[in-house]
């Protein structure tokens, strides 16, 4: 009987001795990278960041495909019908993830694409046209409060960080906006230079493209960013709103723990290149560093932040 024990023991731990480089050694092979939006936006722009290091990190290739559709939600509830080795991973945004299947069935819950890591957001921003007449952010409260509804916000969708950012906008001021969804930033930027609305609820990055043909009124970081040392933030001006578009990589949930382990540290070695970092902040991210063992945690208390948002989306639908 001990002999046969001895037997078993000995063949566990050669199995796991068999497993353990394979997942060690991940990946032999190049990866395929996922972005549910189409090219051009935020999330591929940083991807394609990511791009150069992840094949100076790993030796492998990461290889960039486009499934596009309904805000990310297309997706995303295809994440779970890939095979689970580590060699599709899929770029995830928050609140999106969050926002989406709290307001309707879109065939994913937000556990089922829980992220290795979260590596940047792109602060939410408000920004008008050069011309406009809000010279300050005050300025903009002050039409919205005595005329309710005619300050016309446009962001990125319905059920977004744009979206959500416009909400709890009107319950911190006590004004009254009307959002006003396009699809992606890009077009609801084109609107504001156009002068169709008279503002966006946007992001930082886009009042970068823009530059001098618009107007950056504040943006939602705890400190003004190297992008707009001249634009106060949000905090600054007696509104607690730090906020924006976390984006994160994933993979299949039923990926081992080593695997998934060793996609965060390859993510957090490449956040942790200078030259990366850099590259994020002159267009306007901001890093952060969330690993595969703080997402649980970091989920729970975005959950929490954007509770009295979802509910005020809700009776808004």
């Amino acid at each position: 009987m001990i002999a046969r024990r001895s037997l078993i023991a000995l063949t566990a731990l050669g199995l796991a001795a068999a497993v353990a480089p394979a997942q060690a050694d991940y990946p032999e092979r190049p990866v395929t990278y996922i972005i549910p939006y189409n090219p051009g936006g935020e999330s591929d722009v940083t991807a394609r960041f990511q791009e150069q290091h992840f094949k100076g990190i790993t030796g492998q290739d990461v290889v960039i495909q486009y499934k596009p559709g309904a805000g990310g939600a297309t997706a995303w509830a295809q994440l779970n019908g890939f095979e689970p080795d580590g060699y599709t991973i899929m770029n995830v945004n928050f609140p999106h993830a969050i926002l989406q299947p709290a307001m309707k069935d879109v065939g994913y819950q937000t556990e089922d694409v829980a992220p290795a890591y979260i590596f940047h957001y792109t602060p939410d921003a408000i920004v008008v046209r050069a011309d406009s007449p809000y010279q300050t952010l005050q300025d903009l409260i002050d039409d919205a409060t005595a005329n309710p509804g005619t300050v016309t916000f446009g962001g990125s969708g319905t059920n977004s960080a744009n979206h959500l950012a416009a909400v709890r906008f009107d319950q911190m001021t006590g004004a009254k906006t009307t959002y006003i969804p396009f699809k992606g930033s890009a077009p609801a930027m084109a609107a504001v230079l156009g002068g169709q609305i008279k503002a966006a609820m946007t992001y930082t990055t886009q009042g970068i493209k823009a530059g001098d043909e618009v107007r950056v009124l504040a943006v939602a970081t705890p400190e003004r960013i190297e992008a707009y040392p001249d634009v106060p933030t949000f905090n600054e001006l007696g509104f607690d709103f730090v906020g924006g578009a976390y984006r994160g990589v994933t993979l299949p949930k039923d990926a081992p723990q080593e695997v998934r382990q060793r996609l965060s540290d390859i993510i957090g070695e490449i956040n942790a290149v200078p030259e990366f970092r850099q590259q994020l902040i002159v267009n306007g991210y901001v890093p952060v560093d969330i690993p595969t063992g703080e997402i649980d945690q970091w989920l729970a208390d975005r959950k929490a932040d954007y509770a009295g948002g979802i509910e005020q989306l809700r009776a808004s639908n």
